[in-house]
């Protein structure tokens, strides 16, 4: 009798696992990549008018603020202009004014919100951005092969370093239960599903303490769950409906702790590419660990891969969004779009991408 047990439940758990695998259909896309990686160009520029917005309760703003004034009177140009950040305006009319002053290179001095801010004003210009990562994940700069630790470095790359245009992307953010709609624009990651969970419920406090890895502890806590029916449509095509834990859409994929998470993002390649996570038991985020750490190649029911320039995504509930780290609201349907070569950048000389 026992015997039949063990059998029983060894049979109870293999159908549990492959249940995480099945029943997973493919969205059709039709995009390839149609560039990666442009070659750097120097600014061709003597003298530079340089604006800095800077969120000024960071803990490195002053040193940042020293070593730019430092630099520009070294080279004998005009002194920035600052202008800060405040707790009601995370960068917006800052980085206006930015652009109202003159400024041939905006300098970003902050995390990642205050980036995405002011892309969202240079986008479509040609006035460059340049970074100083002052935050915890600093998503974009490690995108670019900046070393976020090096600030006088992150400096001299921002004021006297070559350029690049790279892709943004904007989410539209619907709620029919609320009537609430909002747009943000992101630079490396975003996503509908848990990742969203975990970004809404990692503690300040923790961030604080111990930087990127407070994610882990809130990932963890939030691994338990059920599965939320979707409906995606990839560039206005049918849609399709899927079961899913998250979809996240990536303008690059490398994420802090040096992990390439999703390897075949580029940030210049016309296209986001969009990750489809399915699991429905431990064996299922099990396999999708190993695949992101070992970087093997062997394809994953549980996590499947696209490449659209355009993406909608239609929920029956609200869902949780995140843009670069940061919650987004609520939704019921997110519209995500590429903006290729929109936003110029300053990067190391003769930078190269993988």
């Amino acid at each position: 009798m026992r015997d039949w047990l063990l059998y029983l439940v060894i049979a109870g758990v293999l159908a549990f696992a492959v249940s995480s695998w099945w029943g997973v259909r493919k969205l059709k896309a039709r995009h390839t990549r149609s560039a990666v990686w442009e070659e750097t160009h120097s600014p061709g520029l003597g003298q530079q008018k340089v604006a800095v917005v800077m969120n000024p309760i960071k803990a490195r703003s002053a040193e940042a603020r020293t070593l730019i004034e430092e630099a520009c009177a070294a080279a004998g140009w005009v002194p920035p202009r600052f202008f800060d950040t405040t707790a009601e305006d995370p960068g917006f009319s800052q980085a206006r004014a930015a652009v109202d002053y003159g400024a041939d290179v905006v300098l970003v001095g902050g995390g990642d919100g205050t980036v995405r801010v002011v892309a969202d004003i240079l986008a479509g210009t040609d006035i460059a951005m340049g970074l100083i990562p002052l935050g915890t994940g600093n998503l974009l700069a490690r995108n670019i092969h900046l070393d976020v630790g090096d600030l006088h470095g992150s400096v001299q790359t921002a004021l006297f370093g070559h350029q690049r245009f790279i892709d943004t992307a904007r989410m539209k953010v619907e709620n029919s239960r609320t009537k609430e709609a909002s747009e943000h624009t992101f630079l490396v990651i975003a996503g509908i599903g848990m990742d969203a969970e975990v970004v809404g419920d990692t503690s300040d406090g923790l961030k604080k303490a111990v930087g990127w890895l407070a994610y882990t502890e809130a990932g963890v806590r939030h691994l338990p769950g059920r599965r939320k029916k979707v409906s995606i449509s990839l560039d206005d095509q049918p849609e399709q409906s899927r079961k899913i834990r998250s979809v996240l859409f990536a303008n690059c994929g490398l994420i802090p702790g040096g992990i390439d998470f999703i390897p075949q993002a580029m940030i210049d390649d016309g296209m986001l590419d969009v990750v489809v996570m399915s699991p429905r038991s431990a064996i299922g985020w099990l396999a999708m660990y190993w695949k992101i750490v070992l970087k093997h190649k062997r394809n994953l029911p549980v996590m499947t891969y696209y490449r659209s320039g355009k993406i909608v995504i239609r929920c029956a509930e609200p869902v949780p969004t995140q843009v670069d780290g940061d919650p987004s609201g609520e939704a019921t349907k997110v519209t995500v779009q590429v903006a290729p070569g929109s936003l110029l950048v300053r990067v190391k000389d003769g930078t190269e991408g993988d």
